[in-house]
């Protein structure tokens, strides 16, 4: 039992580290400001949850999970939150989208 609890840990492990590399290509190569957050703040959530669900399993049902769930809970109501308020500040700013293709 405890090597399937393992591969799913490290499952969700993977899966997390798979989306914050993804998230990081994103900033790098997006053309603009709107387009690199979003990719900051999607893959930023579920990186997050992956991580969190997979350590959970790791540590088993004490006390460590009930604190992993909470700073999840934390991340995930201050990401969304942050991001939103950076795009409105630039937006505000007068910063406008790339709307078309450059070569």
């Amino acid at each position: 039992m405890q090597i399937a609890v393992d591969l799913v840990s490290w499952l969700f492990l993977s899966m997390g580290m798979f989306l914050g590399l993804t998230g990081a290509y994103g900033i790098l190569k997006f053309p603009d400001f709107y387009t690199r957050v979003h990719a900051a703040s999607i893959s930023d959530t579920l990186c997050t949850a992956c991580f969190v669900i997979g350590l959970a399993l790791q540590s088993g049902f004490n006390l460590v999970t009930a604190k992993l769930f909470m700073i999840l809970i934390l991340l995930w109501l201050t990401g969304p939150a942050a991001s939103h308020a950076l795009v409105r500040a630039a937006n505000t700013a007068g910063l406008k989208p790339v709307t078309e293709k450059k070569d």
